[in-house]
This record gives C-alpha cells, sequence and structure tokens, in this order.
C-alpha cells in the first residue's frame, strides 16, 4: 500500500507540472507560429496523460488477489508500462508528420526574449521531474515511473533544440523550426520504441535478476548437505512479486523426513531474505558411496566439457539395474546448433559406456550461471 501511495503521490506531482507546462509553451507555440514550441507542448500533454495512466496501472496491480487472479494483479504495470510507451510514440509521430509540413510550408514566425526565459524555465522543471520520477521509480520498482523519468530527461533536450531554433531565429533571423521538430519526432519515437521493448521483455517474461539469483544460489548452498543449487526457474507477477522452483543437490542416503525439513527450511529462509516464494524445492540425490559411480560422474563429465558451449552438467545418477546413465546438461543458447551437439553429447557417452543408455535431458537454467 505504500508503494502504490508514493507512485500516486508522485505520478499527481508529474500532471500538474506537465499540464502547467504543456500551458506555457501551447501559448507561447501559438503566440510565436513555432510548431517546434507547439509540438513540445504536445509533447507535455502526453506525459501528464502517461502519469494519468501510471495511477490507473498502479491502483489496479494493487488490489487484492481473487478467485480469478489468485496470483493478484501485478502484472498490471506492465500493461500500463507499455500503454505509455505506445504514447510516446504516438506523440513522436505526430511531431514528426507536423515538422514536414512546416519544412514544406513555413509560416511567418515572432518570438520575444520573454518567451524565452519561460521556455527556459520549463527546462529546469523537466529536469527536476526526470530526476525526481527516476528516483522513485527505482526506489519502489516501478518501470511506469522510471520510464516517465527517462521520458522527461528526453524532453530536457527536445525544449532546449526549440529553444536554440527560436534563439538562432532572433539573431540570425533564419528559421530551423521544421528541422528541430523533426529532430524532436525522431528522438522521441527513438525513446518510445526503447520503452516498449523493455515493456515487452516483462510481458513476454525474461531472466530474471542475476544478483538476485546469485543471491538466491548463495544462501541455499549455506545449508548443511547441500552440493549446488539448479534449474532455478522465477515466475514474475509483477514487481517484486516472484515465485518460482529450484533443484537441490544433497546426499543420496538422507531420508524422507531430512529432506522435508531441509525443503522448508529453504523455503522460509528464502521468502524472509528476498520475499521470493519458492513453491517446490526438487532433489537430485548424489551417491558418493560408490566408488564405481564417482568414477564414471568424473568420465561423463570430460565427456560432456570436451564439447565447446556446454554451460554445466547436474543431477548425475547411474540405475545399474536397468543400465542407465542419467543427467541433465546445460548448452548455451549461442550455440550454433544445441540440438546437434546434444545428440553428439548423447552418442559420446553411449560410446564410452556400450552396456548403458544415456538418458540426458536438455535442461535450462532461468538463472545466471
Amino acid at each position: 500500500m505504500d508503494r502504490e501511495k508514493t507512485i500516486v503521490r508522485t505520478s499527481i506531482i508529474g500532471i500538474a507540472a506537465n499540464l502547467l507546462l504543456a500551458a506555457f509553451k501551447a501559448v507561447i507555440g501559438f503566440a510565436s507560429g513555432s510548431v517546434a514550441i507547439i509540438t513540445d507542448a504536445v509533447n507535455n500533454i502526453t506525459d501528464g496523460l502517461s502519469s494519468v495512466i501510471t495511477i490507473i496501472g498502479a491502483k489496479y496491480a494493487g488490489k487484492k488477489p481473487d478467485k480469478e487472479h489468485p496470483l493478484g494483479h501485478g502484472r498490471a504495470e506492465y500493461i500500463s508500462a507499455a500503454v505509455i510507451s505506445v504514447l510516446v510514440l504516438y506523440a513522436g509521430v505526430t511531431s514528426l508528420v507536423e515538422s514536414v509540413k512546416k519544412i514544406i510550408n513555413p509560416g511567418e514566425i515572432s518570438y520575444d526574449y520573454i518567451q524565452i526565459v519561460i521556455l527556459i524555465a520549463a527546462v529546469f522543471v523537466k529536469v527536476f521531474l526526470g530526476t525526481y520520477f527516476s528516483h522513485i521509480g527505482k526506489k519502489v520498482n516501478s518501470d511506469s515511473l522510471v520510464d516517465s523519468g527517462k521520458d522527461a530527461i528526453g524532453d530536457v533536450f527536445i525544449s532546449s533544440a526549440a529553444i536554440l531554433a527560436a534563439i538562432i531565429y532572433i539573431i540570425k533571423g533564419f528559421s530551423i523550426e521544421g528541422y528541430v521538430g523533426v529532430l524532436i519526432g525522431v528522438f522521441i519515437i527513438k525513446a518510445g520504441v526503447g520503452m516498449l521493448k523493455h515493456t515487452m521483455d516483462d510481458i513476454i517474461g525474461h531472466r530474471p535478476d542475476s544478483e538476485l539469483t546469485r543471491q538466491i544460489k548463495e544462501s541455499v548452498c549455506e545449508f548443511e548437505g547441500v552440493y549446488g543449487v539448479y534449474d532455478m526457474i522465477l515466475h514474475n507477477y509483477g514487481p517484486d512479486k516472484y515465485m518460482g522452483s529450484i533443484h537441490v543437490e544433497i546426499d543420496a542416503s538422507k531420508n524422507a523426513d531430512e529432506i522435508d525439513t531441509l525443503s522448508r527450511r529453504i523455503t522460509h529462509t528464502i521468502y524472509a531474505k528476498y520475499g521470493v516464494v519458492i513453491e517446490a524445492v526438487g532433489v537430485y540425490a548424489r551417491d558418493d558411496i560408490h566408488p564405481e559411480v564417482s568414477e564414471m560422474r568424473g568420465k561423463v563429465s570430460d565427456i560432456v566439457f570436451s564439447h565447446d558451449n556446454v554451460l554445466q552438467m547436474h543431477g548425475f545418477r547411474v540405475d545399474f539395474d536397468n543400465k542407465l546413465i542419467m543427467a541433465d546438461i546445460i548448452i548455451d543458447f549461442a550455440a550454433p546448433d544445441r540440438e546437434g551437439l546434444y545428440t553428439h553429447i548423447i552418442e559420446d557417452i553411449a560410446e564410452a559406456y556400450p552396456g548403458y543408455t544415456p538418458k540426458i535431458v536438455l535442461d535450462i537454467d532461468a538463472s545466471d550461471l
């Protein structure tokens, strides 16, 4: 609730500031006939609307879980961030079109120094807004606020370009209004595309923060008897809302009661430290009792890692009764032919152990290895 209130309060400040700036710039733009300043005013209106959408997204995302959405509504913030990105793109395209028209059909322009002073003051307001939004956005992990902060900082350059065009016209009597407007439009479009790509990555799903996954793995490995942590999958349900699962490698001699106790301690610890819900802890049993298993593990490991682009092997196990060699391997997504490499590894293991059938899983790990 505190996070939601912070986002709403910050957004209201943004709405008020942007509407005030838009009003001043619109008056100056129409009075002077400057398409660059009018475009800048439209951009401020878009920024104000973005803040409105941020409030709506934060309010909806803050709703309690219900029957239809048992994991909450946190992903709504990603939708609001996407809408803001589209609005920025729209503002950029509109600016570009109007500026091209100004180049084709230039009109009369008239500036005075009072207007320039007001525009310079507006730049300082945008610097404050950009810094403030970015700081609060990072503090409460709000993509919408961070995007608004980036947009505001971008507006500083846009407004500065419009001011420069006005000064050049006053001093030299030469108008570069249309060309500056085109530059502004391209700048806004580029920013909008970047924001939309970042938001779409959140919606589609991307690799979790590497620092978070590293810390979780280190914390789990601190438990006595845990040899390694693998197969980490974290599902994101909004900013700072993660649920997932992991596999731990432990001694094969542990019984069900010991495994259950360890699993509960891991889930409680990770939630207390990082606010991440580990809903399942799988187990890989490590056999260090039989020397032949240790020998086979070493030899199979050498075979696997003799190939380029192999990142990890884990979960090694030998079923002597059914003549099976089991393990999971992770191959870099950058490998030219992951499936071909996977097949080649299986063939090499089968050749080294002709009496056994390799059951090798081509695995993935959502964390950085």
